[in-house]
């Protein structure tokens, strides 16, 4: 196969490409290849092309799409019904007399508002929205870490606010989810709520990612956490089968909401 069997140019194939990520998530380069009836090379070239332009990520065998973070107010009105049914699940994983690290996000002010009350609960965050979510509620005591608060995350993060997570052990962890897959695990997009992410983590006796749809099929740029730090994982109902099989494969227990 060779570019003289080329049916588009490259401008026409990386439009393709990049509708076939809005739809779904992710491609592959052997099987544009096939497609466009060109080498496998040329592919790489245009997704080296897409990439350099911010349209998505190149991993290995293709890519997937990068996906822009809105501010929180934003992400609170986004897929709002879903959240809460995740919530609702997720709560019910919280045993009583628990400490448990709630971190900044939409998902995760839906969990604090679905936690059940008089269970004598410990909530440890980062989040002022996430403390206000629990805060006078009966059975509550909150922990608020301190540090910057970054207006797009809705938390702090930062050299304080890890210096004080890392003096905290808790029973369970509820990580803020930017994207996850079953082969590596978990993906931030920030260097500095990464490291808040990592302790939280290796603090907590076990940790659940809640994850919408779009986290499962996102990109995201600094590791955070391999598969086999997530002890559970909470996914929409219609989740694909296959996508819920790689996860348990990989000693993840799902749970539909």
């Amino acid at each position: 196969m060779n570019d003289g069997m080329d049916v588009a140019l490259p401008g026409e194939r990386q439009r393709v490409i990049a509708e076939r990520l809005h739809r779904d998530g992710r491609v592959i380069a052997a099987d544009l290849a096939v497609e466009f009836r060109v080498s496998e090379d040329s592919i790489r070239r245009d997704l080296r092309d897409m990439a350099a332009q911010g349209l998505c990520k190149r991993v290995y065998g293709g890519a997937l799409l990068m996906h822009d973070v809105a501010p929180l107010s934003v992400r609170h009105k986004e897929n709002a019904g879903l959240k809460r049914s995740l919530a609702q699940v997720a709560a019910g994983l919280v045993g009583k007399g628990q400490i448990i690290f709630l971190d900044a996000g939409s998902t995760n002010s839906a969990i604090a508002a679905a936690l059940p009350e008089h269970h004598g609960l410990t909530v440890v965050t980062n989040a002022p929205d996430v403390a206000l979510a629990v805060l006078g509620r009966p059975g509550f005591d909150v922990l608020l870490l301190g540090g910057r608060v970054h207006p797009k995350i809705g938390g702090a993060i930062g050299s304080l606010t890890l210096r004080q997570a890392q003096g905290i052990r808790a029973d369970l962890c509820f990580p803020g989810i930017c994207a996850i897959d079953p082969v590596h695990g978990l993906w931030t997009y920030d260097s500095e709520e990464v490291v808040l992410k990592q302790a939280i983590i290796e603090a907590s006796g076990e940790t659940v990612a809640v994850a919408t749809p779009d986290k499962l099929i996102a990109a995201a740029t600094h590791h955070t956490a391999p598969i086999a730090a997530i002890a559970h994982l909470v996914v929409a109902a219609d989740t694909d089968e296959a996508v819920v099989a790689a996860y348990r494969a990989a000693g993840v227990a799902v749970y539909r909401a």
